[in-house]
């Protein structure tokens, strides 16, 4: 193990008087441009539903009139991962009833005992 003036003396070496660091000793090249650039392309890569499909449902609704496509594209983002979510609850139960196809009661009983998806009560009765 090297002595602490030995260590010292190492430091020194490394830096310039100026306190910078040799050219031995560069800093790795930042990127030139650290905010990526999403295209339309890649926007469309992110998602699964198509985001023209959403925003003809989204329409339906009275109240909407115009939609700005990032607007657009994050209710299509958010449709998917409550999708996800709901789907995921359901096969709980239809793994708890040993079964291998998830059925609308499974999505009943998540709906009925989950808290934040009480607001869906009553909404699978209407599609009988």
């Amino acid at each position: 193990m090297e002595s602490p003036e030995t260590e010292q003396s190492n430091v020194e070496e490394r830096l310039n008087i100026s306190g910078e660091l040799t050219d031995e000793q560069e800093t790795p090249e930042e990127p030139e441009e650290s905010v990526p650039v999403v295209d339309e392309e890649t926007k469309e890569k992110l998602l699964k539903l198509p985001l023209g499909r959403v925003k003809i449902i989204a329409k339906t609704d009275p109240d909407v009139n115009l939609i700005n496509q990032e607007a657009m594209f994050l209710i299509t983002k958010s449709t998917e991962l409550f999708i996800d979510s709901i789907a995921k609850e359901a096969y709980k139960y239809t793994v708890q009833a040993r079964k291998k196809t998830v059925q609308k009661k499974d999505l009943q009983q998540a709906i009925d005992n989950i808290d934040a998806l009480a607001f869906l009560e009553g909404m699978l009765e209407q599609w009988t």
